[in-house]
């Protein structure tokens, strides 16, 4: 089980069959004319699946500049609704595999071809205003659909924080429970929104009124709609495109972010013609077969490595490093994007630290429940350049334990002298 190396695998085949060049396009259309600064009809905001979208709060931000280019055009009013167009991907947005026990945080978060602040808002948990008060429990945005159920409660001081959240599969309920001392300070989560599509056109709608922008209709799914809007007749408005692939790749990799991942794989589907996981998983098993990876070596489920069904052996994952460092057009972002051993702001941060293999070692870390794996690149103090790959699973000690022993085996390797 790779965990988060398999995060190599997705972007390796993502430069290959999009390019480093490559970038998502977000619209907005009209669905109506616009007369005396009003748009009679609907906005459609219209999706492919850009991952990096951020607004920070609702007023600023990605959307703020959106509205000011509407400002520019005229619109001052939108008479109807803002519909959120996620056709662009199927409507599957959890990974086989994926646990159920999970769903509640950010890194679970469901893929859409919408998705904003990478599908996640913040939860802030306050203490009341006595011992044995209900505790202050909020959303920071108001588009997440999720229903908040209060059960923490606020107790002495002396007594340490314990906050546990809980969302089941198919449900929008979220239950927060546990305790949190009188006077401490406030706690925050991230947590995953429940409709990715819906969260994105409610924000769009605050932004648009903080803006100057009356909208005058509902924030709704395209999917809610029957009939649905025929968006082929809409009228472009502006649009938006993402950084580019090799600038998406530092943040999927170096803070390893499972939704730009699980983005990119339905997006190679989509480029087949296969919106789906599925059709992304046949590219990446096609185009690995011709680098020399046979299909017996792999098992995959998702593009991110979050689902415990994906199986992948680490002689397969120095084939595919193997030939992205032996291809120019791969190789300098690739390298690029991978978290530095020792060096600050990354997963790698704190491995190796302090010993003479650091910051010669550039590599993809995974993690998860008994599962520990390390793959990348290293030098050696005379400079003679190592592909590798470690993983571990199904051990009984700490985590901990097994990242020391992984750490020791890259410094003996880079210690070696021909």
């Amino acid at each position: 089980m790779p965990a988060s190396n398999l995060k190599i695998v997705t972007l390796a085949v993502a430069a290959e069959r999009l390019g480093w060049d490559f970038t998502y396009e977000t619209r907005l259309l009209s669905l109506g004319a616009v007369n005396a600064g009003s748009l009679e009809g609907d906005l459609v905001v219209s999706g492919s699946g850009d991952p990096s979208i951020a607004n920070g709060d609702s007023a600023g931000g990605q959307f703020r500049g959106w509205a000011e280019q509407l400002n520019a055009q005229g619109i001052r009013r939108i008479a109807g609704r803002i519909i959120g167009d996620d056709n662009a991907f199927d409507d599957d947005g959890l990974g086989a595999g994926w646990m159920w026990d999970d769903l509640d945080t950010s890194y679970s978060a469901g893929i859409g071809a919408l998705q904003l602040n990478e599908d996640a808002t913040l939860l802030t948990v306050a203490p009341g205003s006595h011992e044995g008060a209900p505790a202050v429990v909020r959303l920071a945005t108001e588009g997440s659909s999720l229903t908040l159920r209060n059960h923490v409660v606020t107790t002495a001081p002396t007594v340490s924080a314990r906050v546990a959240l809980r969302r089941l599969a198919g449900s929008t309920v979220l239950d927060v429970s546990g305790t949190i001392p009188l006077g401490s300070a406030t706690i925050e989560r991230e947590v995953a929104v429940d409709n990715p599509t819906l969260y994105f056109v409610a924000e769009l709608k605050k932004a648009l009124v903080a803006n100057g922008i009356d909208v005058g209709g509902e924030a709704v799914d395209i999917d809610s709609i029957d009939p649905a809007p025929r968006v082929q007749d809409a009228i472009p408005i502006l649009s938006y495109r993402s950084p580019p692939l090799s600038v998406l790749a530092d943040r999927l990799m170096k803070v390893s972010q499972n939704q730009y991942a699980e983005s990119l794989l339905k997006t190679l589907g989509a480029q087949d013609g296969n919106a789906t996981f599925g059709g992304g998983l046949r590219v990446v098993r096609t185009l690995l077969e011709t680098w020399g990876v046979p299909p017996s070596d792999m098992v995959l489920a998702d593009g991110s490595g979050l689902s415990r069904y994906n199986l992948i052996t680490p002689a397969a994952l120095v084939t595919i490093l193997t030939h992205v460092d032996r291809d120019a057009q791969l190789k300098a972002p690739f390298l690029a994007s991978l978290p530095v051993a020792g060096l600050a702001g990354s997963t790698l941060s704190d491995r190796l630290k302090g010993t003479t293999a650091a910051g010669l070692v550039q590599a993809k870390t995974g993690s998860m429940t008994n599962v520990r794996s390390i793959s990348g690149y290293l030098r050696t103090r005379e400079g003679e350049a190592v592909v590798f790959s470690i993983v571990a699973n199904n051990y009984g000690i700490p985590s901990a334990d097994v990242d020391r022993a992984t750490d020791a085996i890259l410094l003996k390797v880079s210690e070696l002298t021909r």
